[in-house]
């Protein structure tokens, strides 16, 4: 059984949900990992945060997915929703640019001067990276490690057990993890990811964020107030 002392971030609704994760050996081997990691090595985020995307809002309070790839590596910047940065750490590219699509797309946006996307989560906009852990300055160094399982495993369930979710899936990573989301019950927005090398190939302009109120909306959904940061 997975270690209490790792999971203790880990918010019930969600652990009564995905316990089944917890008791399989490659689990049990990803944790073994990450402890090993944190030993000799410095690993981001910390401890406490690598499942804040589950203390947000419950499990089945969940409306809008968004998938990221790794944590970012960089000191104080990853705290375990993807995308978002803690203040005061500026905004990195690809949130930047997330926020300029938002400033075209969703009347009465403007640029909150910070990166912390806790008031979206709070609202039901799940941020998940594939991956939730990473080395100090070393972008990718816990891929393959099992946290991709686990994940497939978190989006699998959102699939089978809610209706009307909408998923943004930004760039080939993400579409390809995003695969085997059941599309008769889900919607599924897709466009090139928002880093700067590509955002301008299409994530500008793609009006996601109106989108998924408008879609949230005909499943009879409260929309989410993207300004509430």
């Amino acid at each position: 059984m997975a270690d209490a002392q790792t999971l203790r971030g880990f918010r019930k609704g969600w652990r009564s949900e995905l316990s089944a994760e917890f008791r399989k050996p490659y689990f049990e081997q990803l944790l073994n990992f990450v402890s090993e990691e944190r030993r000799r090595h410095t690993v981001y985020p910390p401890a406490k945060d690598v499942f804040t995307w589950t203390q947000m809002c419950d499990i089945r309070d969940v409306k809008v997915v968004i998938l990221g790839q790794d944590p970012y590596h960089g000191p104080n910047q990853a705290h375990g929703l993807c995308f978002s940065v803690k203040r005061p750490v500026p905004p990195p590219p690809s949130l930047e640019n997330m926020y300029k699509e938002l400033a075209s797309d969703i009347k009465g946006f403007t640029h909150p001067r910070h990166g912390d996307l806790t008031g979206w989560a709070r609202q039901g906009v799940l941020l998940l990276n594939a991956v939730l852990t990473v080395r100090e300055h070393q972008a990718n160094s816990h891929k393959d490690k099992g946290w991709e399982t686990f994940i497939d495993a978190v989006v699998q369930w959102l699939s089978n057990n809610l209706e009307g979710l909408v998923f943004m899936l930004w760039g080939a990573y993400a579409q390809k993890k995003g695969a085997a989301i059941n599309r008769k019950r889900h919607h599924v927005l897709q466009a090139v990811h928002p880093s700067p090398q590509s955002a301008h190939r299409g994530f500008f302009g793609c009006k996601h964020f109106s989108k998924a109120n408008e879609l949230l909306k005909k499943s009879g959904k409260t929309p989410i107030d993207w300004t509430a940061l």
